[in-house]
């Protein structure tokens, strides 16, 4: 089969296409035939040698999210999954490739409105972003969401959640064109952050009151910004590092509001921790995306031949939504 191999340390100089042994499944694992898949930063970092992949996926071949049919099963898998289905989902590495494995309860049906190019932009942005604000930050109805990085992919997946929940989102970003376009998918008040300086605007925007959650994809600098922007007994999600990991807390604020810091992420979990993301994901998220409540959002599309631009593309930050490769 054809896969994105991982040659060295750098940036999209390093991948290359190549044609390596397909998987099989044995087991209780299925194979997909991968048609389309996500390129996501963390692929860009594991490239860079800043993240790499678990034990026990392949280590030199990226992408953590695919849409596809199922092309196999192993003769332990018992009526969950039958080959032909049309499938979406999450993997910890390994999905830029023409087939993957994977277990049947980590995979989801496509809804029939989606196309496989659509439905790739799906997975992991939406499962992170709905594990975050509700199963992590205890996102309500009703409540009050700022929501880092608003133009990204988990962002905009984030400000359609918060939409269809009836919630009020607060988005930032460092342009106000990716503001206005996020508007057009529910976010209600933008705040452009181009010097990191938003608690005001929040308080401003919030009559003083703060919001209840938020979902910080910026980490080390924006940390200040989130505690003085949050509500008594508000809760920060901590998902995404872009300006660092380190940063100095105000413990006296942290205390006098009762707020509650809490550091996510979706890869290293265990298998059964992972299924339960998915399943709350097919039975909250996926109603949603048949009744286009919520929709993908794809910036670009790139032939698998092409992934170097692809990567590129993403390593511009100047994209809006996800960069899908075709296969």
């Amino acid at each position: 089969m054809k896969a994105v191999v991982i040659t060295g340390q750098g940036g999209p100089e390093v991948l290359e296409v190549r044609e390596i042994p397909t998987p099989e499944a044995g087991g209780d694992l299925i194979r997909v035939r991968v048609r389309a898949c996500g390129v996501n930063r963390a692929d860009l970092l594991q490239a860079r040698g800043h993240y790499p992949a678990p034990p026990g996926v392949p280590a030199d071949i990226p992408g953590l999210e695919f849409a596809g049919e199922v092309d196999a099963v192993g003769p332990a898998v018992a009526g969950q999954v039958k080959v032909g289905d049309r499938v979406f989902g999450i993997v910890a590495g390994g999905a830029q490739a023409e087939f993957l494995v994977t277990h049947p309860r980590m995979v989801v049906a496509i809804p029939s409105n989606l196309d496989f190019e659509a439905a790739a932009a799906v997975p992991e942005v939406f499962i992170t972003a709905h594990d975050a604000l509700t199963t992590q930050g205890r996102l309500a109805p009703g409540e009050r969401v700022l929501i880092h990085a608003a133009g990204s992919g988990v962002g905009t997946a984030a400000v359609q959640i918060a939409r269809a929940m009836g919630c009020t989102a607060l988005g930032t970003s460092r342009t106000a064109e990716k503001l206005e376009r996020a508007r057009a998918l529910g976010l209600d008040v933008a705040i452009v952050n181009a010097d990191g300086a938003f608690a005001d605007a929040v308080n401003e925007q919030t009559q003083g009151k703060g919001v209840q959650v938020v979902l910080d994809l910026i980490g080390g600098k924006a940390l200040a910004g989130n505690l003085a922007a949050l509500a008594k007994r508000g809760r920060l999600v901590v998902v995404g590092l872009l300006s660092g990991s380190k940063a100095e807390i105000d413990l006296g604020m942290l205390l006098a509001k009762r707020i509650t810091v809490i550091g996510t992420m979706i890869r290293g979990r265990p298998l059964e921790e992972k299924i339960a993301a998915v399943r709350l994901f097919e039975d909250q998220v996926v109603p949603w995306l048949e009744r286009g409540v919520v929709k993908p959002v794809v910036d670009s599309v790139f032939a698998l031949e092409d992934v170097r631009d692809a990567y590129a593309r993403m390593a511009t930050n100047e994209g809006f939504g996800k960069v899908i490769l075709r296969l």
